[in-house]
């Protein structure tokens, strides 16, 4: 019988952040039995590790969402870590996932164990108009909710997503969408979520994330989405390393939830930095 952890990440309170399932050994699961356990957990996403025999800090890793394989998960990458860390102890470890190489840092304090991942290389590119008007129409939404000073883009940290910043707080925290038509949107363009956000100012950002590819209708906490917006604020200049920013996720869902993220001038890759806690 294969044993699922469950982890809320990026939050200290069970009730709160992203659930995520974590299995630990998944040695001699299949591609077809991992996304069976994922879909019966029911949560954004399941990670399944195997640890390199070579090397203890190292694993290949592979992430499920209930409908699909995701080449990469930043929530179940902080609960995996943070699970590892709780028997193990902190350490330096290397998930060799389907995005590639992605190193996570372990440590723990007075409030318990925090992790923090570097993704890969992230890539921008400018939304094509089609991909933008289908998502605004699936989403109910016009050009003119969005903040005509954020271009729509197309944001990959390892995981493709979205960006479309929105002109109100309020226009995020009415979210009704047409699942069928962004679901559909989303599939031709490859999508893992869109990252909706608002900037709070000072460094803070609201966002929402629609997951209907995944069999989710919206992710509480998205790490791989948050340093997707992290690039994207870096590519075209909003930010200029080294900077930092905080993402507030899930607060309109009753599951908030804290992501910090982090961009270096001497690397390409987007730190993203959370806690995680067992779920009952």
């Amino acid at each position: 019988m294969t044993d699922v952890l469950r982890y809320a990440a990026f939050t200290t309170d069970p009730a709160g952040g992203n659930p995520a399932g974590v299995v630990l050994d998944a040695r001699g699961l299949d591609a077809g039995r991992m996304l069976a356990i994922a879909a019966d957990v029911g949560f954004s996403e399941t990670a399944f590790l195997v640890r390199d025999e070579a090397d203890p800090h190292r694993f290949d890793v592979r992430y499920f969402a209930p409908a699909q394989e995701v080449p990469f998960c930043g929530h179940a990458t902080i609960a995996a870590a943070v699970a590892l860390a709780e028997r193990e102890g902190p350490a330096e470890l290397t998930l060799h996932s389907r995005a590639g190489d992605v190193r996570v840092a372990t440590t723990t304090g007075p409030d318990g164990v925090a992790a923090e991942l570097t993704s890969v290389p992230p890539t921008v590119h400018d939304a094509e108009p089609a991909l933008v008007d289908g998502a605004l129409h699936a989403l109910r939404w016009s050009s003119d909710d969005l903040d005509p000073g954020y271009p729509p883009a197309v944001t990959d940290a390892g995981a493709r997503h979205l960006v479309l910043i929105t002109r109100t707080r309020d226009r995020l925290a009415r979210l009704d969408y047409d699942v069928p038509a962004l679901t559909a949107a989303m599939r031709a363009a490859d999508l893992t979520t869109l990252q909706l956000v608002w900037p709070e100012g000072d460094g803070d950002w609201s966002s929402r994330n629609p997951f209907p590819v995944g069999g989710v209708v919206e992710d509480p906490a998205t790490g791989a989405a948050a340093a997707a917006l992290g690039a994207y604020l870096r590519h075209h200049g909003f930010v200029v390393p080294p900077a930092r920013l905080t993402v507030h996720q899930g607060v309109d869902l009753g599951r908030p939830s804290t992501l910090e993220v982090a961009l270096d001038a001497d690397r390409p890759g987007v730190r993203v930095r959370g806690r995680a806690v067992p779920m009952p």
